[in-house]
């Protein structure tokens, strides 16, 4: 019996269906950008001042790292990350003025001024001396923070090569230096007789802190790259590995989530945390390169991003209950002509990134992810995660269903392609009430292009990825994605995005890693800086100053006893405000997350035309014990504090 012949409509149909898509993407890729004229009346709203960072005298200015021998011949991509930048309130002034940075010439933990704030204090290395260390050993980022909740701002330092120390601030030492601090084991180990470093070797790329379990703390969750090994020993048996797939990698360090257990204060602070099984294994495995949070449905127990480098990105719904973290997989929904790439969870992109924000005024948060958008190169697309749920409880009940309640928008918004990105953040410049993005650019600088041997390694079998020597060679001299420049992503009228990086004087072709924003001076106008890749650290002044159009908040909860009556960070606290004008606003209290970048602790909101009159500002937040709370307060332009205890309330940090 013959077979009946396929009907032409079913043969016809898959090639319809690729060149309805291509014709999508050609008309999204064609849409009409900002003219000329355009550009620079935008750029008119925005002015910067470029400073140099101070750092200690004498510290070295290496290019490259040493590695383990399996892999030598790819030193230069292994040498590709660990600028890392943070800026926050660490003097206990009431103003975020001081930085803290990993410059990776040195592989130097630095605290610094900031400096446009004076030279108020000698710029240090934090050393982690006595708590033992190794020659292979390499700091990754700063996170500044109070993790025993004492009021004095702590720093906490990741590495490859070592589990994370703490940083803890003594209650009797005021100005800053070395002795300020006790270093802390975050992840305690037993030591040996000689003096060396024989914990756990995490290879950690991210930390995203949050108060996950809503107790009242901070946890912290850390996000490894490399399985434990010691990628930087140049002596070690090369015993190593690369990840064994570009877009389903699961052999990576992955996710370790770590609960707030205990603190002590005073001359001789403590802090103990434990590890919990608050992530699936199966999902928890991705070379990750970036982890933020951010309460999607009203519960203020954060949701958590991980952007993994190889292995789909993880959107993770906070199910915790006090003193028992879980999280729990959702994914995007695809829709008829989306591709597989652009659903959240079955995404194959190279993820460099994850900032959480309300990117288009909505009163719920999106999510920016930097994505490898390089021309002619790994031509992927950066994610913008645009929050299509109605409000919380719709987000809610979608997070409930296991469906992550995203599209992505950044095609529509023209915020899709930069480069090979990295760390982004979102925030007002300019006071007129729409958010800004800051995204660093740039892999490996060197003379020769080699983006044709790195296409040979994407277009090679799967099979081949796990074994280093399988790599092309990328060493000094070689090149890839080595001169891309910053972006500087503003709102034109129409809703799109326009990058305005070469008309602000943003666009040195060096490539860059963290962003940190707030504002030192407490001026209203918010500065950044930028942590470069073998290059010195770069601060860009805010000359444009947004005078009375912001309204600043800094949001605190009580210390513990004998703690600083100022008040420690009410992590995961949010402020929603709507202007007379009707505009809706949401900000966040960020523990901090992302790459290698960590904001302020400050909340900004611009008001624009809307300065007038005083501003209706919700907030939400957990006390201590963790009850839930929630006031509508009129609150007029400027800077307020405010002690968040069964009530908010105004106080003075002076």
């Amino acid at each position: 019996m013959r077979p009946e012949p396929i009907p032409l409509l079913r043969r016809v149909l898959p090639s319809v269906f690729v060149l309805v898509v291509a014709a999508a993407l050609f008309v999204a890729a064609q849409l009409p950008s900002a003219s000329a004229a355009d550009r620079h009346s935008l750029a008119g709203q925005f002015r910067f001042t470029q400073m140099q960072i101070d750092l200690p005298a004498g510290l070295p200015e290496r290019h490259v790292r040493q590695v383990n021998p399996a892999y030598e011949d790819i030193r230069s991509w292994i040498s590709s990350v660990g600028a890392g930048i943070a800026v926050n309130d660490l003097e206990g002034t009431g103003k975020a003025n001081d930085l803290c940075l990993v410059d990776t010439r040195s592989d130097s933990v630095v605290v610094t001024p900031a400096p446009d704030t004076g030279k108020r204090f000698a710029p240090f290395v934090l050393t982690g001396a006595p708590l033992a260390m190794s020659d292979s050993t390499a700091p990754m980022g700063c996170v500044p923070g109070d993790f025993n909740a004492d009021g004095r701002m702590d720093l906490l330092v990741y590495y490859w090569g070592r589990t994370p120390i703490v940083f803890l601030h003594k209650a009797d030492v005021t100005a800053l230096s070395p002795a300020t601090y006790v270093p802390t084991e975050l992840v305690p180990w037993i030591p040996g007789s000689d003096g060396r470093y024989h914990g756990r070797l995490w290879n950690t790329n991210a930390v995203a802190v949050a108060d996950y379990d809503a107790d009242g703390h901070p946890d912290v969750g850390v996000f490894n790259y490399f399985p434990d090994s010691q990628v930087l020993n140049p002596v070690a048996q090369p015993d190593v590995e690369m990840n064994h797939s570009l877009s389903k990698a699961e052999n990576g360090g992955g996710a370790h989530i770590l609960h707030f257990s205990g603190a002590t204060a005073g001359a001789t602070p403590s802090v103990d945390y434990q590890e919990q099984d608050a992530i699936d294994p199966a999902v928890a495995t991705g070379w990750t390169l970036a982890a933020a949070s951010g309460d999607l449905d009203g519960d203020l127990q954060p949701e958590l991003y991980i952007a993994n480098d190889f292995g789909n990105d993880r959107l993770l719904h906070n199910v915790s209950t006090p003193g028992n973290i879980k999280f729990d997989l959702v994914k995007g929904r695809r829709g008829a002509f989306t591709p597989k790439s652009m659903v959240l969870g079955n995404d194959s992109f190279k993820s460099m990134s994850a900032e959480f924000g309300d990117l288009q005024n909505k009163g719920r948060f999106d999510i920016f992810v930097s994505n490898i958008t390089a021309s002619w190169g790994l031509e992927e697309s950066n994610f913008v995660w645009s929050n299509n749920a109605d409000d919380t409880a719709a987000a809610k009940a979608k997070l409930a269903r296991g469906t992550a309640p995203f599209d992505n928008k950044a095609a529509e918004l023209n915020m899709a392609w930069t480069g090979w990105g990295w760390d982004a953040k979102m925030a007002d410049f300019d006071g007129s009430g729409n958010v800004a993005v800051v995204q660093t650019d740039g892999f490996v600088k060197g003379d020769i292009n080699r983006w044709n041997w790195l296409q040979e390694l994407a277009m090679s079998n799967d099979m081949l990825l796990q074994n280093p020597h399988m790599w092309p060679k990328a060493g000094p001299g070689d090149d890839i994605a080595g001169s891309e420049e910053m972006a500087f992503w503003v709102r034109e009228p129409s809703g799109r995005y326009v990058n305005l990086s070469a008309e602000l004087g943003m666009n040195a072709p060096t490539p860059t890693r963290g962003v940190a924003v707030g504002d030192p001076g407490a001026d209203g106008s918010q500065d950044f800086a930028i942590a470069r890749q073998w290059e010195a650290p770069v601060y860009y002044h805010n000359d444009n100053s947004a005078g009375d159009r912001f309204l600043g908040l800094h949001l605190y909860r009580p210390s513990v006893e004998g703690g600083d009556p100022h008040g420690s960070p009410a992590y995961g606290a949010t402020v929603t405000i709507k202007t007379a004008s009707g505009r809706t606003h949401l900000e966040q209290l960020d523990g901090g997350g992302g790459h290698s970048g960590k904001r302020s602790f400050d909340l900004y909101f611009g008001l624009g035309d809307d300065s007038a009159k005083p501003v209706s500002a919700m907030v939400c937040w957990r006390d201590n014990t963790g009850a839930m709370h929630e006031q509508t307060m009129d609150l007029s332009k400027g800077w307020h504090s405010l002690m968040l205890t069964d009530h908010a309330s105004e106080v003075t940090t002076s």
